[in-house]
C-alpha cells in the first residue's frame, strides 16, 4: 500500500471552487426566504398579530387571535385553517410556538385536527366568546344604571 501525498492546488482552483459554493449557498438561501415570505395564508388568518412587547406568552397570543376569529364568525365551521408552517412564516414566530397554540385549540374542542385534511374549525365553534357576551351585558347594565356610551368608554380605559 502505497502513501498518497496531498497534491498541492493552485490557489485560482480553490477560489474558483470557493466563488461556486458561496453562489449556491447564496441561491439556496435566497430560494428559501422566498418560500417563507410567499406563504400562503386565507383571508380569515390575515388579522392575526403578535405583540412582542406583550407580557403574555406568544402561544398564548396566537391562540387567543385565532379564538377570536372564531367567536367572531370570521372562521366558520368546517373551514380549513392555514398550514401552522405558513401561519408561523406570517407572524414572524417559531412554528412549534404555532402548533402549541393550535393543540390548546384542539383541546378547548375548537379546532379538529384531521390526517390529510389539515386544521379545521369544529362544528360547535360558532358560539360567541364570552368576553363578547360579557361586554353586551356590561353595556346593558351600564344604559340601565344612566351611563353614557364616553363615561363607559372611560371607565373601561381606566380599568385597562
Amino acid at each position: 500500500m502505497g502513501l498518497r501525498r496531498r497534491v498541492e492546488r493552485p490557489p485560482q482552483v480553490c477560489a474558483k471552487r470557493l466563488r461556486a459554493v458561496r453562489v449556491r449557498t447564496v441561491r439556496a438561501l435566497k430560494q428559501a426566504r422566498a418560500r417563507r415570505i410567499s406563504a400562503s395564508v386565507s383571508s380569515v388568518m390575515l388579522r392575526l398579530t403578535v405583540d412582542r412587547a406583550d407580557p403574555a406568552l406568544l402561544h398564548d397570543q396566537v391562540a387567543g387571535e385565532i379564538r377570536k376569529a372564531i367567536a367572531e364568525g370570521e372562521a366558520l365551521p368546517g373551514e380549513r385553517l392555514p398550514p401552522a408552517r405558513d401561519l408561523a412564516a406570517v407572524l414572524g414566530v417559531n412554528t412549534n410556538t404555532v402548533l402549541r397554540a393550535l393543540r390548546a385549540l384542539r383541546d378547548e374542542r375548537l379546532l379538529e385536527f384531521r390526517r390529510g385534511r389539515g386544521t379545521t374549525v369544529a362544528g360547535g365553534a360558532t358560539e360567541k366568546s364570552v368576553v363578547l357576551s360579557k361586554a353586551e351585558e356590561l353595556v346593558r347594565v351600564a344604559r340601565g344604571q344612566g351611563y353614557r356610551r364616553d363615561d363607559l368608554v372611560k371607565l373601561i380605559e381606566r380599568l385597562a
